[in-house]
């Protein structure tokens, strides 16, 4: 799925993936390796993740549902 992000120096702080809200972690990585390796701490930390690339740039935007209120 493509999602389209308007300028590159200031990409939308979230996107609605499949009827889902996703926040950017507000890093830029030019390595998808590098971008790969967040999104998988951030799984482990049960965060849902989706990838985009945008200008060369891999931008990473997360997610996590709220299961029980402290």
């Amino acid at each position: 799925m493509s999602v389209n992000l308007q300028d590159s120096l200031h990409p939308k702080l979230s996107v609605v993936v499949n009827n889902k809200k996703f926040l950017w972690d507000g890093r830029f990585y030019e390595l998808f390796e590098e971008a790969y390796r967040q999104a998988e701490t951030y799984k482990d930390d049960n965060f849902e993740v989706h990838l985009l690339e945008q200008d060369n740039q891999h931008l990473l935007y997360t997610r996590r549902v709220v299961k029980e209120v402290a």
